[in-house]
């Protein structure tokens, strides 16, 4: 694996569950990871109830914008995390591939999507201290 690894992000849309642990990833990571999302289909804007389940635990996604998954950030990543995109991810050799079974937080409410967001959370935090060793405290 790269000393900085690749990670991507694909759900259907781009517009939740992605975009959420995209943001989950480049904050816990402080940058210590390349962060990819994208989708099979995706929509038109970021879903604004996944923004504001965001919003709440200090990370703003607000612009981002849903991308299309393509062939080459497959190819870029070291990891490939997919949430309910089905066969749309194409698969080359030596990538490491986790499916992510989570709720599609379109058309939830708040109340919702926070579980959701925190589940995302959970996954996210043990996806980096499998890619990371632990940073170590500089001597005094």
């Amino acid at each position: 694996m790269a000393e900085k690894p690749t990670v991507l992000f694909v759900c259907v849309h781009n517009a939740g569950r992605s975009q959420m642990a995209a943001g989950f990833m480049r904050e816990l990571s402080g940058g210590r990871v390349e962060v990819l999302s994208g989708g099979s289909e995706p929509g038109s804007a970021i879903n604004p109830v996944a923004v504001a389940a965001m919003a709440e635990v200090g990370i703003d996604i607000t612009g981002n914008v849903p991308q299309r998954l393509t062939t080459d950030q497959v190819r870029e990543s070291d990891a490939v995390i997919t949430m309910g995109c089905g066969d749309a991810c194409p698969i080359f050799p030596g990538k490491r591939y986790d499916d992510w079974e989570l709720v599609d937080p379109a058309g939830k409410a708040i109340d919702e999507v926070r579980p959701i967001r925190d589940d995302i959370r959970s996954r996210v935090e043990a996806l980096l201290a499998d890619l990371l060793p632990p940073v170590l405290p500089s001597a005094p």
